[in-house]
């Protein structure tokens, strides 16, 4: 049976807080124009010691974009395409169903009809045909738009050998432009392969990225005066934040710049989005990751991917407006799915899980839908600090399920070695899908727990929290907050600084909000903090004075600003 505690498996007492180091022989500069010394650590632990480094970091230009000619395939790729515009063959874009498939699509399209082109997009359906270029997707787009001359994939494609060895044959050109990792057979056999991953540089690019590169590229070819890629920064940054990988390098710079121009956007269904989800002009990496990534994905994972591309490629606000709205209404679907899921879940780890011995999570059901096991599996990683799957059986006895991982457990490895049980899985490291025959659920919990066992130690999977540096109440302010946010955007390899102030006391009782979030009134010395503690309305907490670990973020209501803390863990002072 799982432990009694406050977050699942564990208690607040087990979680390891680590204070990460300040880099040796770091000092910082109090000279005239300095930034903040607390912003100067923060940028040493990133690795930004000089000036040219920290300013290209802090500033980074478009001008500093590398050639988009250099990625691999790409030469191959620009060439087939103008062939095709030039002799008005007829042009296909098959992408995936998730935000970074659909805004590949939408980015892609558009630039094909500005150089005259036609391509027709096609989204498989995520219940009824799989992930990516599956059989069963292109047998549909087939049917229902005849054979084209050249198929173009977005955000798949790489791992799908056979099905572009068939298409090929059949005398239907193939051009991948993907980022999932090569199979253990290597690239496909298409025209061209444009994945960062297959070559040396720029591994880090979602889909969208490697899209917008090969946009760079058709315009460098064949100039345009009618085509800014700027205006499409947009559709990238949201990519990018949505698809969970690291913000670091290009896509640092893309997503800084995407942000800048969201709130201005060009485009009828981003506008809608933030009209929807209540923006008020502002854009952040976390208005992306947690307003309107969820509701193009939502789409998607009710098997209705084509409204969010029919938003996103709207030509009017209010027809954007209308498909907006019905996003909206999919993502309030797919919570409640997700909730009614996640509860079946927790109820069969309650059942069968022992935190002392189980090293992984895996649960399944039938009737469960494949759109929303990713997150119930994330939720369930997050709550019990296991590399967790949840995995949809459907009818006839086949799960479709998803994974995500805690630091230090590879799924793409952990797959790799479960594949005598497994009928095919794939993805990153972090997060990946597979396909198990219902009978095998269990041979395959045994096989990974076998994996996770004998390529980490207790240590390894003990739960823990980074703290980047311990700061007093008194230091944050608006004007730290004003330099602070030239960190932004936080994710993946730019995480948000996560601080910790010691002794901290409480003014006035927690109040309790809805949705099990706590709003706390905190007090470290003389100076006070409003702070949000979120799905913590459950959580026995301690005595004061605590120690707090805490985000800091923007607050912007009514035209005002303030400063918020975002508290992530709490624990008895020492």
């Amino acid at each position: 049976m799982v432990a009694q505690g406050p977050r699942g498996a564990f208690t607040m007492e087990e979680i390891k807080w680590i204070v990460n180091e300040v880099p040796e022989g770091f000092r910082t500069d109090g000279g005239p124009g300095a930034l903040p010394p607390i912003l100067q650590v923060l940028l040493a632990q990133r690795g930004y010691r000089g000036p040219d480094e920290i300013e290209r970091f802090l500033q980074p230009r478009l001008a500093e974009l590398s050639d988009p000619l250099e990625l691999p395939g790409m030469t191959g790729a620009v060439e087939r395409i103008f062939r095709a515009v030039d002799a008005g063959e007829a042009i296909c874009i098959f992408g995936d169903y998730d935000v970074d498939g659909i805004t590949s699509i939408t980015l892609l399209r558009h630039i094909l009809r500005l150089y005259g082109a036609d391509p027709r997009p096609f989204i498989p359906v995520r219940g009824a045909e799989g992930y990516g270029l599956s059989d069963a997707g292109i047998e549909r787009c087939l049917a229902e738009g005849g054979a084209p001359d050249l198929l173009i994939t977005v955000d798949c494609g790489t791992a799908s050998a056979e099905q572009i060895a068939r298409l090929q044959g059949e005398g239907i050109d193939v051009i991948v432009a993907d980022h999932h990792e090569p199979g253990a057979a290597g690239p496909p056999p298409a025209v061209a392969v444009v994945n960062p991953k297959v070559g040396d540089d720029l591994g880090y690019l979602c889909s969208a990225g490697v899209v917008f590169k090969m946009a760079h590229a058709l315009l460098k070819t064949r100039p345009r005066d009618d085509i800014d890629l700027r205006d499409y920064l947009d559709l990238v940054a949201v990519a990018t934040i949505a698809d969970i990988v690291p913000l670091v390098g290009e896509n640092r710079l893309l997503v800084r710049h995407g942000l800048k121009r969201l709130p201005q956007t060009l485009n009828h269904g981003l506008r809608a989005l933030m009209d929807v989800t209540g923006m008020n002009g502002h854009a952040t990496s976390a208005d992306v990751g947690f307003r309107i990534g969820p509701r193009i994905n939502a789409a998607g994972r009710m098997d209705a991917p084509e409204e969010a591309l029919k938003m996103l490629t709207a030509d009017s606000h209010e027809v954007a407006r209308e498909l907006a709205g019905r996003l909206d209404a999919f993502n309030r679907q797919r919570q409640l799915t997700e909730k009614e899921i996640f509860n079946e879940a927790l109820k069969q780890v309650e059942e069968g899980f022992d935190p002392e011995v189980d090293p992984v999570i895996v649960v399944g059901g039938r009737n469960w839908h494949p759109g929303v096991v990713g997150i119930v599996a994330s939720r369930l990683m997050r709550y019990f600090h296991r590399p967790s799957f949840a995995v949809a059986i459907d009818d006839d006895g086949l799960g479709k399920g998803s994974g995500r991982s805690v630091e230090g457990v590879s799924l793409v490895d952990a797959i790799d070695s479960c594949r005598d049980v497994l009928e095919g899985g794939g993805g990153h490291h972090m997060a990946a899908g597979i396909s198990v025959r219902e009978e095998k659920l269990d041979a395959f919990r045994e096989q990974f727990a076998k994996y996770v066992l004998e390529n980490t130690s207790a240590e390894d999977r003990q739960p823990r929290i980074h703290i980047d540096a311990e700061v007093p109440f008194e230091q944050l302010s608006l004007e730290f907050l004003a330099s602070y946010d030239l960190l932004q955007p936080f994710g993946p390899g730019n995480p948000q600084p996560l601080f910790m102030t010691r002794d901290v006391w409480l003014t006035e009782a927690p109040r309790h909000l809805k949705n099990k979030h706590v709003k706390l009134h905190l007090r470290h010395g003389v100076h006070e903090r409003d702070a949000i503690f979120f799905g913590a309305g459950d959580r026995d907490l301690p005595d004061p004075p605590w120690d707090v670990a805490f985000n800091v973020d923007r607050n912007v209501f009514r035209g005002r600003t303030t400063l918020q803390l975002t508290v992530r863990e709490i624990r008895a002072s020492r």
